[in-house]
Formats: C-alpha cells, structure tokens, sequence
C-alpha cells in the first residue's frame, strides 16, 4: 500500500514532531529499530506497558490497554506516515526505511543530555588544550609528552563514534538484510 506520506520525498517536520511527542509511539520505534525482524503486537505492547509501569511482567490491565491503543491508533498512524508495516492479519509491525527520518530527531542528544554536535566540539577543544598545554609546558602538563593526551583523546573520538554507529546499526543491518 502506497501511502500519502511515501508519495512525497519527504516527510513533514511537523508529522515528525506529533509522531514523537507520544510515548507510546516513540517508544514503539524505539524497541522496533532494536529489532531486525518483524515484531508481535503483543510483544510490543508488553515491553511498552513495562517501561511505563516499571514492573515486569506489567499488570493485564496495562497490557491490554497499550495493546489496545497500539492497534487502533498509534500504529495505524505509523503506517499511513510510511514509518513502519501494520500487518493487521498476522498482528505483526515491521519498520520502515522511512523511520529514518525520524531517527535524526531522536538521536541528536547523547546519554549525558547534549547534542552530539556539542559533545565532539568540546571533546576536540579539550584535546587540542591538553595538547598545546603538553608542548608548551604549562603547569600540570609540564614535562609530559603531548603523544599520549593526542591518542587519549582520538581514542575517545574513536569509541564515541563507534557508540553513535552502534545505535544507530539498526538502520545499516536492515539494509544490508533487505538487499540480499
């Protein structure tokens, strides 16, 4: 089914915006990126109605309630914005190529509450001081060698990169499975 939302070449900020200021939606494609396979309604809606009540396994009534909301609501909506497939038959959510586009408004803030951007302009600031500091012997860098503080903090770089691709390998591994 060709929707509205995949007829154009991208989708609308706002679409974007409202998809993501619900809970259950946003979280829906949250644990839908963390698989590669299509996923259960049911298996949705018990891991969402667990992160909103904090037990597990979450009372029935929740159960019931997310799964309610899910199916007739949230990923009916999903699906008209191209973002995932709503098999209503099997009761099976797949995402989309498409949810892409929602992945840049979910990841631009990292763990520590900043954005990426802020985070690899002040880890890049901190090594370049660390390192004039080494070479121009400015107190506690006095005597120190500016080789280690450079790899220190290229390692750090490194490993922030891989951290970032690591959550976003959904996206890569889906790809790589859908062209073979």
């Amino acid at each position: 089914m060709l929707t509205q939302a995949l007829r154009r070449d991208r989708i609308d900020r706002r679409e974007i915006y409202d998809v993501l200021r619900n809970d259950r939606r946003r979280l829906a494609l949250e644990y839908l990126k963390e698989r590669l396979r299509p996923v259960e309604v049911g298996e949705l809606s018990d891991h969402i109605a667990e992160r909103e009540v904090g037990e597990s396994p979450p009372p029935q009534d929740c159960r019931q309630s997310v799964y309610n909301t899910l199916s007739q609501t949230h990923l009916p909506k999903l699906e008209d914005l191209g973002f995932v497939d709503f098999d209503r038959d099997e009761k099976t959510v797949t995402l989309r190529e498409t949810a892409r586009e929602v992945d840049v408004y979910m990841n631009i803030v990292t763990p520590l509450g900043i954005t990426w951007g802020t985070y690899y302009r002040s880890l890049g600031v901190l090594g370049l001081i660390a390192v004039v500091a080494a070479d121009t012997d400015i107190a506690f860098f006095a005597g120190v060698e500016s080789l280690p503080f450079a790899t220190a903090f290229l390692f750090a770089f490194v490993i922030s990169i891989s951290y970032q691709l690591w959550t976003l390998r959904w996206f890569y591994l889906q790809k790589v499975v859908s062209e073979s």
